[in-house]
């Protein structure tokens, strides 16, 4: 890996109870999150991210992949997403760069067989913050019980000069979903307007 990688952290939940109602199954979500230093501090303002794009964010997925599947089997995968934060002292463009490119969303994605895009987080923090993972299906992008979000945080990461890169799935979406799917509502919404 080109990154200068310092640590990989993993965040597993399991939930039973939802709203003091048991789970039909329960779900679980997986985070996998790698710290990594900022290719591009100290540079200043930097014109041309491509070259430390194409050096780090396909050997990043590849890495957050394998252990992602390592924890959560990739046919067990219904829901998945991504996140990057950036330390303080670099650009929101710098976290973004790692995690949208096809050379880093199409490893998860293919490991899966989603074929939804990853929606994604990217934001500037400081070490400590919640950072979160949205998540939707892979294959049906109006699915709403699989708008999922999981949370978690690293106590030290990202430092100034850091970057957090992550990818989370889940093996079902909310424990008792109970709101129309997208496509309902926009059936429900045409016909409504051709009875006006």
């Amino acid at each position: 890996m080109s990154a200068e990688l310092r640590k990989i952290a993993t965040f597993i939940e399991t939930t039973y109870v939802e709203g003091g109602k048991a789970a039909g199954k329960p779900v679980t979500t997986v985070i996998v999150a790698a710290v990594i230093r900022n290719p591009w501090a100290g540079q200043g303002f930097v014109e041309d991210l491509r070259a430390e794009i194409l050096a780090s964010a396909p050997s990043l997925g590849e890495t957050l992949t394998r252990q992602l599947t390592d924890l959560m089997p990739a046919e067990g995968v219904q829901a998945y997403g991504k996140a990057a934060v950036v330390g303080v002292n670099g650009e929101i463009e710098h976290a973004s760069a790692l995690i949208h490119t096809l050379r880093f969303g199409n490893v998860f994605r293919r490991a899966v067989e989603g074929t939804a895009f990853l929606s994604f987080t990217n934001t500037r923090v400081g070490p400590g913050a919640l950072i979160s993972v949205p998540m939707i299906h892979k294959s049906e992008t109006g699915k709403r019980s699989h708008f999922i979000t999981s949370t978690f945080q690293i106590a030290d990461a990202p430092g100034p000069d850091e970057i957090v890169i992550a990818i989370g799935a889940s093996d079902g979406g909310r424990v008792h979903p109970r709101i129309a799917d997208r496509f309902q509502d926009m059936e429900e919404m045409a016909n409504e307007q051709a009875s006006t």
